[in-house]
């Protein structure tokens, strides 16, 4: 793999320790890819900001290269942590995750990155343009930032993102390859599509059919919103580890998609309409009664938008004594709620905001079964298709309407 001047210096250990095992770690993925050289990346978005996730080895390992005073080269955000960073207390986080996430959130800072501590980095400020190259995790926002943005990401984990940071390089392959964007499946839509939660059950039903591969969507409305679109790819995400998709007439790639379809011809053409679309809401309501222990709204993070609304559900009304409302959202965007009022009219309804984190990257598992909690109501398909596995609830899957009205009533209509 050919590596500039600068590059062969970072990985001679001339620029430092942490810059020379992060080139080792670069140089070690582009050769098992076939990459023949290195790009430049200025936007870094890291996984395994969790604790949950980077366990004891992934936390050692940040805190050793922080150890050597290195500072990051790209600008760089951090994915959720394991606690509300202000209210874990409050929240019953168990003490142990708040000391281990406290360190490995600091010795990220001390290297330069900003504890944004979200899923949704583009709402924060972390906003590449269109054909830039991007070290991203987090499936959601990976699959975010390829489609809708129009830049250019690998599914980065742990590691090689923070390698990136570190070094301002990715190995050239994969997708930021013209030939590795191409769609290579068909999706002609024709379900009607209006509710986030339509968006969601198009894309974990579409996801399980792709595998992985990039689809060509028809069909999407033009006028669907950002939060719309981030509900559908992190469903294709996380149903089928989709992390690109273009749509006709909606992402900036999408011309050029259009018309590689019809040049090359697609793998697989698949129709979804509104049989399949049921179908999907069916496979995503996993519960067995129609009782509700917690609601949550907000996975991926809530905008202000999706606050606005829960808000709306809310007013006037009261959050029933047996049923818990976690509203999970960014510091930044709960700043924003905070000055439009929605904070005042969720909490006094007594709806209970998540900062920093989500369920699923906390340990809402021990919390579940320390609680006796097993059911969750959601308007998240991505939600709704890890919380058995990674919560240990069992989810209700419906709209934002109707999981406020199970809060309401702790039951599921």
């Amino acid at each position: 793999m050919y590596l500039t001047r600068e590059e062969e210096d970072m990985l001679h250990g001339k620029m430092g320790p942490a810059v020379q095992k992060s080139m080792e770690i670069l140089v070690a993925l582009g050769e098992i890819y076939n990459a023949e050289r290195m790009i430049p990346v200025n936007s870094v978005h890291m996984p395994g900001s969790s604790v949950v996730v980077a366990g004891d080895a992934g936390t050692e390992f940040v805190e050793e290269m922080a150890g050597t005073n290195v500072t990051f080269k790209a600008r760089t955000t951090l994915n959720p942590a394991a606690i509300d960073f202000e209210r874990w207390k409050e929240l019953r986080i168990p003490d142990e995750y708040a000391k281990r996430q406290k360190k490995l959130s600091l010795a990220y800072k001390s290297m330069g990155a900003i504890l944004s501590h979200t899923c949704t980095p583009y709402l924060t400020g972390n906003l590449p343009r269109i054909g830039e190259h991007v070290s991203w995790g987090e499936s959601s926002a990976i699959c975010f930032v390829n489609s809708i943005q129009g830049a250019r990401t690998n599914r980065e984990g742990g590691p090689s993102a923070l390698a990136s940071a570190i070094t301002g390089r990715t190995p050239l392959y994969g997708l930021h390859l013209d030939e590795n964007r191409k769609p290579r499946l068909l999706v002609k839509v024709s379900a009607r599509l209006s509710s986030i939660t339509d968006y969601g059950a198009l894309g974990y039903y579409a996801g399980r059919v792709c595998k992985g591969e990039n689809p060509y969507l028809t069909g999407i409305p033009t006028d669907a919103s950002i939060d719309q679109l981030k509900m559908l790819g992190a469903a294709l995400a996380s149903s089928g580890s989709v992390a690109l998709y273009h749509a006709k007439d909606v992402t900036p790639e999408a011309r050029w998609a259009e018309e590689v379809t019809a040049k090359e011809g697609p793998k697989q053409t698949v129709e979804l309409g509104e049989a399949e679309l049921k179908k999907a809401y069916e496979d995503l309501s996993k519960a067995q009664s129609d009782e509700i222990d917690v609601v949550c709204i907000g996975c991926p993070h809530n905008s202000i938008y999706e606050i606005r609304d829960v808000a709306r559900n809310l007013k006037s009304r009261k959050v029933n004594t047996n049923v818990r409302l976690w509203i999970c959202t960014s510091c930044s965007v709960k700043s924003e709620s905070d000055r439009m009022g929605y904070t005042k009219v969720i909490e006094q309804a007594g709806g209970i905001f998540m900062c920093d984190t989500c369920p699923v990257l906390s340990p809402v598992k021990e919390i579940a079964k320390r609680d006796g909690l097993k059911t969750i109501g959601t308007n998240s398909a991505k939600l709704a298709h890890y919380a058995p596995g990674q919560c240990n609830l069992y989810p209700h899957y419906g709209m934002l309407e109707k999981c406020i009205s199970a809060t309401i009533s702790g039951r599921w209509n």
